[in-house]
């Protein structure tokens, strides 16, 4: 079940068996049910995470309490609020588990160490760091760019397998728009 990680990891950088059981050893297995939240918004996020099964949302909650749902992940996906992460500050978005789901998890002190232990995950973690800052500058030129349409379209394209996990109340949030309206854009995709 491991395997997932340690897949994603050699995807970037290849890692020893010596190396691999040093990070399996300061990882975390948790399961969380459905609803449940690694994060919430506000507090501490005391967890990295990396998906082995299930999917989840990123969202922040509106002073209205509307939510507001900026991405989704996935199996082999990796989660975190990088910034309450690292500075222990409080966390800008809830990550709510949308099924059913597994995770590895690390906390910062098993991360530092492990840098200690295994310095190229350091280059690992600059490509993750990069990879998530290219996909949020994409979300932010998508809303500001595309219309609802179009990133519908973008969004079953991206996620083929994965968006009947998707209800329409999360969907339209993602899109910015109401369930009525989701309606008549999916019956165009028919």
């Amino acid at each position: 079940m491991y395997e997932l990680l340690r897949k994603n990891i050699e995807y970037k950088i290849p890692l020893t068996n010596s190396e691999w059981k040093t990070i399996i050893e300061k990882t975390e297995f948790i399961k969380l049910k459905k609803n449940e939240f690694l994060q919430i918004q506000d507090s501490s996020s005391k967890y990295e995470g990396f998906i082995l099964k299930g999917s989840f949302k990123i969202y922040i909650l509106k002073e209205d309490g509307a939510e507001s749902v900026l991405f989704f992940a996935f199996e082999n996906d990796w989660l975190s609020d990088i910034e309450s992460f690292y500075h222990q500050k409080p966390a800008k978005y809830n990550i709510k588990a949308l099924e059913d789901s597994d995770i590895l998890v690390i906390n910062k002190a098993n991360k530092t160490f492990l840098y200690q232990q295994v310095p190229k995950l350091i280059q690992f973690h600059t490509l993750m760091v990069e990879r998530t800052n290219i996909a949020m500058q994409e979300r932010l030129l998508d809303v500001l760019n595309k219309t609802s349409k179009q990133r519908y379209a973008d969004f079953i394209k991206k996620y083929p397998h994965k968006s009947h996990k998707i209800n329409n109340k999360n969907l339209s949030s993602y899109l910015g728009v109401s369930h009525e309206f989701l309606s008549k854009i999916k019956k165009k995709f028919i």
